[in-house]
């Protein structure tokens, strides 16, 4: 029998390949089967060039795949037939940078159940080390400047690894084999505790006992973490919680736990098996958890941390540092973002000590760079399905592919929760929660964000997609910043967010219901019936319009929001409702000037927002008169409804409008505002209230759904936060044979923006291609 032929197959991977072991797996695979070859990062993933036998050269590519680490996502595979080159060993070559990265760039991992056994462990070298990591866990997005994911493009790159740290980087068999942020006690970052000046009072060990100590007596550290700073206190000291809220300007925003065990989180939530899952996951997210009435075997916590709330947001340790601080104190800690509310995220430990030194007081910090501001990512479960709505450490920049293998986009978000996203080539990477736009600071994260992503990828972006209202800084910003900008409606880029991730094509009816959005019409929307598709769409149905007396500020102050519903429904006769507690909150000389405003229309913009509504009904109902933070009020009135059970609702109309569009379906809510105040004023129960009123707007949506008949339904935008809200009318679509998509890896509210801008930006620009080729489009009927 004569010797069987080698054969040669160059493989080219794309996926969340880096920094996640693959070279390593593909070497062991290799010299599993006695293949000869190489592999190498690239600019656009992995490239393994091997070669052998033919039988082992099958096993090696279905193998690739079946048994990739545990984080590789392999997004595609080709194999090309090659000529064997003669190769006598199979090795892992130098990475080789391309001309546009294309790779995806892989977020930070929470630390693996080994690291974990390591710093426990007192005969180990990494016992206590708080920057322990290997190639499944440890900082991967925080720390990356560019690609390929390599050493010497990361923060890393000046701690020389130690002999000891060396050889196990350099090793085939050790699972810290070309683990780029690889390091020890001996060579690696360390800890330090500052004072509010910067004064050093302890270094590594020392540094974290008395950070400890500190939290046990009921002060607040401010904790450099993997992302960026935290501020953190004993979540037992309700009075420490609540200096923490004075000082951070945060009166009644809930505040997140982070609790040293998952036994400790069931002891005070009700945790499901997903949802422990989720908290033990590589994201380790904040997880918003029903809670459980206080048990005598757990430690209590502050009622300040989430007052009138029947949520908490829980997470576990995700890095080494957390686990040894959480297991010497033996505590839940409060765990907030480290910023005053409404600025960005503090990195630096020098800018930390100026922003945060009237909030914290001492600071536990290290010295291995954060490249980019990563806050921690929450999630919930709806409908046993992982629910984003704020996307940062840990899912940041996974990208949502898409069709469109062309034109560089760049996506600029909203005003609120922004974000941005890069499409490049097939794949948009959705960049990590910046916040709102209303300070300097904010201003300076946004456009170092816009400069870090484009300069990660450095694709020759051409076009920004961004909002259709002219004043929002993202909009100025993206018109200032390049060669064509593409105007996107902003209830549309809802519904096309999640088209993009859920990859569906066809015509949709989009239900976008949030608290304010410009519309073609220049009014603000807000409870949009969308005919959709990525390109276009069609304003099939919204809610009845009504005044906003003081525009912005009546997002804030409820009563005024109101008011202006009132003075809808009554034509401007309001006497007849000066009963209602939504009156008693101004002064006659107030009333006067408020039925002028709208009188005139003098700063009282015309809104259809479905986010007012709830606003007008929470203050009506006096369950909340005066937000202290955005949805506040719809948030107690979702809250309201929890001890309520039954499918009563309101009665409502949806009236008949023609347009030159063709026709528009009114959800006039006139009759259930009168319902809703006739029970106001009968004292029924305000969780009654609001039960009916939620299921009022279920009912309209199954009425909505059936008159359009349009067999795909796709629900975006803030006010499908809402669990009830949202499980409801999920289940009820359902129920009538739609098809129902929300939004998942992607963010409901303004944070998935973004990706539906550069979505839509990306079919327009399609079209005008196939235009100028003479292919026709036709608009959603």
């Amino acid at each position: 029998m004569g010797q069987q032929a080698i054969v040669a197959v160059c493989i080219e991977i794309k996926g969340a390949v880096q920094g996640v072991g693959f070279r390593p797996f593909v070497y062991r695979l290799s010299q599993r089967l006695g293949l000869k070859g190489f592999v190498r990062n690239t600019s656009a993933g992995v490239v393994i060039s091997v070669e052998g036998l033919q039988n082992s050269i099958d096993q090696f590519c279905n193998q690739l795949k079946e048994q990739a680490p545990r984080q590789a996502v392999v997004q595609t595979m080709t194999c090309v037939s090659v000529e064997p080159q003669g190769f006598v060993e199979f090795i892992i070559s130098k990475s080789q940078p391309g001309s546009i990265p294309t790779a995806i760039a892989l977020p930070d991992l929470a630390t693996c159940a080994q690291c974990r056994a390591e710093i426990f462990d007192p005969s180990n070298r990494r016992f206590r080390y708080p920057f322990t990591n290997c190639t499944q866990c440890g900082p991967r997005y925080s720390i990356i400047k560019r690609l390929p994911y390599d050493r010497v493009n990361t923060s890393m790159k000046h701690f020389v690894m130690c002999a000891d740290c060396q050889c196990e980087f350099d090793d085939p068999k050790n699972r810290r084999f070309h683990a780029q942020p690889n390091a020890c006690p001996q060579c690696g970052p360390h800890l330090e505790l500052w004072t509010t000046e910067g004064r050093v009072l302890g270094k590594t060990q020392k540094a974290l006992e008395r950070a400890v100590d500190i939290l046990r007596q009921g002060k607040i550290l401010a904790l450099k973490g993997l992302g960026g700073f935290q501020l953190l206190v004993d979540a037992g000291n309700d009075s420490a919680v609540r200096r923490l809220r004075q000082r951070k300007h945060r009166e009644q925003k809930p505040l997140a736990v982070l609790f040293p065990s998952i036994e400790m989180i069931a002891s005070h939530c009700v945790v499901s098996q997903m949802e422990e899952d989720l908290l033990r996951s590589a994201q380790a997210p904040i997880v918003l958890l029903a809670k459980r009435c206080a048990s005598q075997n757990s430690p209590a916590l502050a009622l300040s941390i989430a007052p009138s709330n029947p949520y908490l947001g829980a997470m576990l340790p995700y890095t080494p540092l957390h686990y040894l601080l959480l297991a010497a104190l033996g505590l839940p800690v409060v765990a907030t973002s480290g910023n005053i509310s409404d600025e960005p995220l503090c990195t630096d430990e020098h800018e930390a000590v100026k922003r945060l030194s009237a909030i914290a007081d001492f600071f536990l910090v290290h010295n291995r760079p954060i490249v980019r501001p990563l806050d921690d990512s929450v999630a919930r479960l709806i409908k046993g399905q992982v629910s984003v709505s704020r996307r940062a450490r840990g899912y940041a920049p996974l990208p949502i592919a898409i069709a469109d293998q062309e034109t560089s986009i760049l996506g600029v978000g909203g005003h609120y929760k922004s974000a941005i996203a890069l499409k490049v080539k097939g794949n948009v990477f959705v960049g990590q929660h910046i916040g709102d736009l209303q300070t300097s600071e904010s201003v300076r994260v946004f456009e170092k964000a816009v400069n870090d992503l484009t300069d990660f990828y450095a694709p020759p972006v051409v076009s920004y997609a961004g909002d259709l209202h002219p004043d929002y800084f993202s909009t100025r910003f993206a018109q200032n910043s390049c060669q064509e900008y593409l105007a996107v409606q902003h209830h549309h880029a809802h519904i096309a967010a999640v088209m993009a991730e859920h990859d569906l094509d066809e015509e949709v009816l989009g239900l976008a219901w949030d608290g304010t959005g410009l519309g073609d019409d220049r009014t603000i929307w807000g409870g949009e019936f969308l005919l959709c598709t990525r390109r276009d769409y069609r304003r099939y149905g919204h809610v009845r319009t009504f005044r906003l007396p003081g525009g912005d500020a009546a997002v804030r102050q409820c009563c005024k929001t109101a008011l202006g519903l009132i003075f809808e429904l009554s034509a401007g006769q309001w006497e007849a409702y000066c009963d209602l507690p939504c009156f008693a909150q101004f002064s006659s000389q107030e009333i006067k000037v408020l039925a002028q405003m709208l009188n005139s229309g003098i700063n009282s913009p015309l809104t259809s927002s479905m986010g007012r509504l709830f606003d007008a009904v929470s203050a009506l109902t006096g369950i909340c008169l005066q937000s202290s933070f955005e949805g506040q009020a719809a948030m107690m009135l979702e809250f309201a409804l929890s001890a309520e059970l039954g499918e009563e609702y309101y009665p409502y109309v949806l009236t008949e409008q023609k347009t030159s569009d063709g026709i528009v379906w009114i959800f006039d809510w006139e009759n259930m505002m009168r319902a809703i105040i006739d029970d106001v004023r009968a004292r029924v129960r305000p969780g009654l209230i609001s039960l009916k009123f939620h299921n009022t707007l279920v009912e309209l949506s199954v009425a909505m759904a059936l008159r359009v008949r349009c067999p795909t339904v796709v629900l975006g935008g803030g006010c499908f936060q809402n669990k009830y809200l949202l499980e409801q009318i999920i289940e009820r679509l359902q129920k009538k044979g739609f098809a129902v998509y929300w939004p998942q890896r992607i963010p409901v509210n303004d944070g998935g923006l973004a990706l539906g801008q550069v979505v839509v930006a990306s079919a327009r620009l399609q079209e005008r291609a196939w235009d100028q080729t003479g292919l026709g489009y036709n608009k959603p009927s």
